[in-house]
């Protein structure tokens, strides 16, 4: 779990995060004193929790509460303010919570305790990547359609790469081989990353990229995927490895090596 926690008063920020953290002692805590250096944090990692004061100088709380919920529809929003005429626009952007300060650790436990959007809520996940067979993007249960088709092959690619960032390069690399202008390779990834960004943003689905200069990543945890289940899980897993793994594409060979040793290993005993 990641809470973000903005406020401009350092000291309180500081009271705070310290606060939830004995509460939460696993999450992630993400501290900032700037609205807009929140934001930026928020577009490269999906933020579970956000508390914000309203008073941001920068970017109006309420305001950089409602971008956080364009990049992922399930944060959880909690507001404090010195004033209670902030309340009416927390309930407007549907927020978890809103408190008036200085808080409490009783407040805190009772808005914890209460998010508009628990954990065991997201278990059910919006997005499946099958890998085993074709690889296809689902959204509740229908595939996804992309403006080009070699969109969906950076997911392919991002899927396989479990999490890690993948260069630009890489990229290009896996999807033309070595095949034409690299300069215009480059400049049709661009068309591509966008029109990947576009499709996930139109579906409220932001939150499964982590993005960072140059590289992507897909967020694990915010996506089912037969792959993932069977590597977690083995033989217990409701996904079978047959052997065929991404069929229509060429790159993920030694991916598809690697699970050949695994399955072999596993069925031989």
């Amino acid at each position: 779990m990641t809470i973000l926690f903005v406020d401009e008063n350092t000291e309180a920020l500081k009271k705070l995060s310290n606060t939830v953290k004995r509460i939460l002692p696993d999450a992630e805590i993400l501290c900032f004193d700037s609205s807009m250096d929140a934001l930026g944090k928020a577009r490269e990692e999906s933020i579970d929790i956000a508390f914000i004061n309203t008073d941001l100088s920068e970017l109006g709380g309420v305001d950089l509460g409602r971008y956080l919920k364009d990049l992922n529809p399930f944060v959880n929003l909690i507001f404090m303010s010195e004033k209670p005429e902030y309340g009416y626009d927390a309930m407007d952007i549907h927020a978890s919570g809103y408190f008036l300060l200085p808080p409490t650790p009783k407040k805190l436990e009772k808005e914890l305790s209460d998010l508009r959007y628990p954990e065991d809520r997201k278990k059910n996940k919006r997005i499946f990547a099958q890998t085993f067979g074709n690889f296809e993007l689902f959204v509740d249960g229908k595939p996804v359609q992309f403006k080009y088709t070699r969109t969906k092959e950076i997911v392919a690619i991002l899927v396989n790469n479990r999490g890690a960032q993948t260069t630009n390069g890489e990229m290009i690399a896996c999807l033309w081989e070595d095949d034409g202008d690299p300069e215009k390779k480059s400049s049709y990834l661009g068309n591509l990353r966008q029109d990947l960004q576009n499709t996930l943003a139109r579906l409220k689905l932001s939150d499964i990229l982590i993005k960072q200069r140059g590289s992507l990543a897909i967020a694990t945890d915010r996506i089912e995927c037969d792959l993932y289940d069977w590597l977690d899980k083995k033989d217990k897993s409701q996904y079978h490895y047959l052997g065929d793994y991404m069929n229509q594409y060429s790159w993920p060979e030694y991916r598809h090596a690697e699970l050949d040793e695994i399955s072999y290993a596993l069925y031989d005993d």
